[in-house]
């Protein structure tokens, strides 16, 4: 199992089990008490949108937007049907915290859902689940099964008039399509691309009908925040900053997989929970919320705490959560290098900023690490990302674009040694006694 450890765990409790993914063991670990008991005390909307605010709950798929905050944007007026849409398109370098949750406790996934249905006013949902990991999608179709064969799911949900259908739907493996309107046109069974904004989603969304969608572990976090309270659930958190949150961590640590702490914990206590620095090296820079953010410097995240204002300070973002640990054999150039052919390889193409520009970086970034950069080039990145960020449909631009200019920022007399010297200023010895980096994290 890839969830390996918790502090106060709300996501990960009892799943040390083999069977901790069916029905049955939801159930005995208090599984669907929340849609219960929020059907027999026929608690209206508003009063479970009130308790996901006073949660906290921020989007755990990147953006970290308030979640009650969001659901309060679906129409309450509107006649037609609405969706209810979960987000489990990871695609991202380093992100593998949802692929587990849909392993281990999908049941979390299904009741957060139907109480977001409820709580909404829509009537039927869709699981986007990544192209790439079958093995999760047949796990929650059988999820599925059983809460429908269990009246927990469909029509009259335990005959209490209340309908909710739910969906399985295997994407494939596009990384764009993790974007939430690119997400619904693949979908309708168009090609996952962007769409422009507005009008957003909780307008026109699926199938031209007012949507919400939101990650997976946000649906999962519903039932606890439900049987908690919101003011319970966020002072496990720290303020503005409300519950537990998984982390994905990858690259050199003795111990990689997904951590579940209370946002605020401090990062040295999550590496340590990853069995330290592999070979007890330093480290040199930290990702710590996926590919798309930027690198921070090993002896500022150091001092940071794993939470969104604090990474923020620190020049970063949370993100999705996914820690990526980099040592002093790692050489920075070649990591920026194999980043940005990522995003040059998944941009669809629609924009021509990204195009065009997560091309050049590529092309800069390589032949500086070929031996064959030129002094203009660190200019000429900074320049090409500017005229990337902000000017693209959806933020794949902006993604591509901030990982190029931390690495450059923070690390540029490495990257001037390999344009002046035409080698790495990490010794090919040094970077093979690191090894697994490159095939483990990207």
């Amino acid at each position: 199992m890839a969830i390996l450890g918790a502090i106060n765990p709300m996501l990960t409790v009892g799943l040390d089990g083999n069977n901790a993914w069916r029905l049955e063991d939801y159930l005995g670990r208090g599984g669907y008490s929340a849609l219960k008991r929020i059907l027999a005390e026929k608690m209206t909307p508003d009063q479970v949108i009130a308790e996901v605010k006073k949660s906290v709950l921020r989007g755990r798929g990147g953006a970290g937007f308030p979640t009650g905050l969001k659901w309060s944007f679906m129409p309450r007026s509107f006649a037609g049907d609405k969706y209810v849409v979960c987000n489990s398109d990871e695609g991202e370098p380093g992100t593998f915290k949802d692929r587990d949750i849909l392993l281990f406790n999908p049941h979390s996934v299904i009741e957060g859902m139907i109480i977001a249905g409820y709580a909404m006013g829509a009537a039927r949902g869709y699981n986007y689940i990544h192209g790439e990991v079958w093995e999760v999608y047949t796990r929650f179709e059988e999820a599925l099964a059983e809460a429908r064969a269990a009246g927990l799911l469909g029509k009259n949900i335990l005959a209490s008039g209340v309908d909710f259908e739910l969906f399985a739907h295997h994407g494939y493996g596009a990384y764009i399509c993790g974007e939430e309107t690119a997400l619904l046109e693949s979908i309708e069974g168009k090609k996952g691309q962007p769409r422009y904004k507005p009008p957003f989603p909780a307008s026109v969304g699926l199938y031209g009908k007012p949507t919400t969608i939101n990650n997976t572990e946000t649906f999962a976090a519903i039932p606890f925040i439900m049987n908690l309270g919101g003011e319970a659930y966020l002072e496990a958190g720290k303020p503005n900053n409300g519950g537990t949150k998984l982390f994905s961590i990858s690259g050199h640590v003795n111990r990689p997989g997904n951590y579940e702490i209370p946002l605020g914990t401090p990062f040295s206590t999550l590496l340590e929970m990853a069995g330290g620095m592999r070979g007890g090296r330093k480290l040199k820079g930290c990702i710590p919320g996926g590919s798309s953010s930027p690198v921070v410097p090993g002896e500022i995240m150091m001092g940071c705490t794993m939470d969104y204002d604090s990474i923020s300070k620190a020049g970063s973002m949370l993100g999705s959560g996914a820690v990526i640990v980099m040592d002093e054999t790692t050489c920075m150039v070649k990591a920026l290098e194999r980043l940005s052919f990522f995003y040059y390889e998944e941009s669809c193409g629609q924009c021509t900023p990204c195009r065009e520009g997560t091309n050049w970086l590529y092309k800069i970034v390589h032949r500086i690490e070929n031996g064959q950069g030129r002094p203009e080039d660190l200019d000429l990145l900074g320049r090409v990302t500017t005229n990337i960020m902000g000017r693209t449909i959806c933020a794949l631009g902006d993604a591509a674009s901030m990982p190029v200019q931390s690495f450059v920022k923070h690390f540029r007399d490495e990257f001037a040694y390999h344009i002046e010297h035409k080698k790495c200023l990490v010794p090919p010895d040094v970077q093979r006694a690191g090894s697994g980096f490159f095939k483990a994290t990207v």
